[in-house]
């Protein structure tokens, strides 16, 4: 049993030796294990904070991100819609500016086909006076061979003719 259980002597050297321990671990060794310690629970701190900074500034650009995006979205669909409104108005004006123009040239050779009618009916006109001076002509020659039916003709034109 002398095993189990150590003499007093033994006990109090041992309890000697383990004050003593703890005094120079007390005096030497915990407090630079404890700044140790703190040290390190302030640097999983200051990561976790900056983590923290970090997690919020990607928040952040996150929406400013998608708030450049739909500002960009929104001055697209406005270009779009300015380049289709002046794409039509460009269409109306040349729709209108072509019709206008053939209606010009409708109208231009409306005015060239009746000058040309007026040139043929005159043309006509004088290629009859002078087809009816000539068919008078010769009628006349005809019939004006002799001198009495001469003095008829005449006087039959002085019956018509009235004076004032």
């Amino acid at each position: 049993m002398e095993l189990l259980v150590p003499e007093i002597g033994l006990v109090i050297l041992q309890t000697i030796a383990f004050l003593l321990l703890m005094f120079l671990l007390a005096k030497f060794a915990w407090k630079p294990v404890l700044a140790a310690i703190k040290e390190r629970e302030q640097s999983i701190d200051e990561a976790l904070n900056k983590a923290e900074l970090a997690k919020q500034e990607m928040a952040r650009l996150t929406a400013q991100n998608e708030e450049l995006m739909k500002q960009a979205r929104l001055e697209r669909d406005l270009i779009l819609k300015e380049a289709k409104s002046l794409k039509d108005s460009i269409l109306h004006e040349a729709k209108m500016q072509a019709h206008t123009e053939g209606a010009k040239l409708i109208e231009k050779a409306k005015i060239e086909i009746e000058n040309q009618k007026k040139a043929a009916l005159v043309e006509l006109k004088n290629q009859v006076s002078s087809l009816s001076l000539d068919i008078a002509e010769r009628v006349l020659r005809n019939q004006l061979q002799d001198k009495a039916t001469q003095q008829a003709l005449v006087n039959t034109f002085l019956k018509d003719v009235e004076l004032n």
